[in-house]
């Protein structure tokens, strides 16, 4: 079977993007790790660095796209909370091999990059 996914048409592709957003693949790991619904400022604290701009963006995109619910509760002031649904979930396995994969190779990724920028300032031979 002949696979499209390299093609600009296809619909993976807007998946792939997703996924590859390093906001997408913190919030996802945050709700898996906590494994409860979130309160928007709760996610803020917990994702270091990240903007509330940035959250609230990334948090529309993951619900546009059902890795995540939104529940609204009719308080004052109103009290939202986010959650994985299912398929939020089950990308959650791939998120945590690549997560995994982060952590194990980490110290040679930064080695790698330092040997690399050490060899880009050598002068010309």
């Amino acid at each position: 079977m002949e696979t499209f996914t390299y093609r600009r048409d296809c619909p993976s592709r807007t998946v792939v993007e997703l996924l590859a957003s390093k906001w997408v693949m913190y919030v996802l790991a945050a709700l898996r790790h906590y494994e409860r619904p979130m309160r928007f400022n709760e996610l803020r604290r917990v994702l270091d660095g990240i903007t509330q701009k940035m959250l609230a963006q990334t948090l529309r995109a993951l619900e546009r796209d059902g890795l995540v619910s939104r529940t609204v509760y009719p308080t004052v002031p109103p009290r939202v909370d986010y959650a994985l649904t299912p398929l939020g979930a089950d990308v959650g396995r791939l998120t945590s091999a690549i997560a995994g994969w982060s952590l194990e190779h980490a110290r040679e990724i930064v080695a790698s990059r330092a040997d690399f920028d050490a060899r880009d300032e050598l002068p010309p031979v």
